[in-house]
């Protein structure tokens, strides 16, 4: 399959938008509920993730098969990484897609990006139960990387695992 990979534009912000969160909702992914879960609502909002960081879309023929964030340095949109590291959010393929290469795609877009830029790193950080991500992540050189991981909401047992590939 021809996949394209390329920044998303403002006007198929909604799709990709959709797509995350419906990928989140329907893995089980969403921690404290269903569309009513205030992540389902950040995945969403597409439009706040390009303002401090890159969305990537994955095209075949026209249709956005998925999307990623790719924050290329620390700020408001990044979570882990450090100085030097670009990090890697929100990756998602639709349902319909999955199986068909657009995941790596946009994993190996991300990195090239960093490796452009002379970045040291690529980290991401990920839920426990999403093993086919593990698994997409570890084919690509990504390491676990326990020491890093985090707990985003105090008060509450939900743990990310973090992820690094050095560049």
């Amino acid at each position: 399959m021809d996949i394209v990979i390329r920044q998303a534009e403002p006007g198929e912000y909604e799709v990709v938008g959709e797509i995350t969160a419906r990928a989140y909702l329907q893995g089980g992914f969403l921690a404290f509920g269903g569309e009513d879960d205030w992540y389902f609502r950040e995945l969403k909002d597409v439009a706040k993730r390009a303002a401090d960081g890159e969305v990537l879309v994955a095209v075949h023929e026209d249709r956005i098969l998925g999307g990623v964030t790719y924050v290329p340095a620390p700020g408001p949109m990044s979570d882990l990484a450090g100085p030097g590291e670009a990090e890697i959010r929100m990756l998602a393929v639709d349902h319909a897609a999955r199986g068909q290469g657009a995941g790596e795609a946009l994993v190996r877009a991300c990195v090239d990006r960093a490796r452009q830029a002379g970045r040291t790193g690529v980290v991401l950080c990920t839920q426990p139960t999403m093993t086919a991500a593990h698994r997409l992540y570890e084919r690509q050189g990504f390491i676990r990387r326990p020491d890093r991981d985090w707990q985003p909401l105090p008060g509450h047992d939900f743990t990310l695992l973090a992820y690094e590939l050095t560049l």
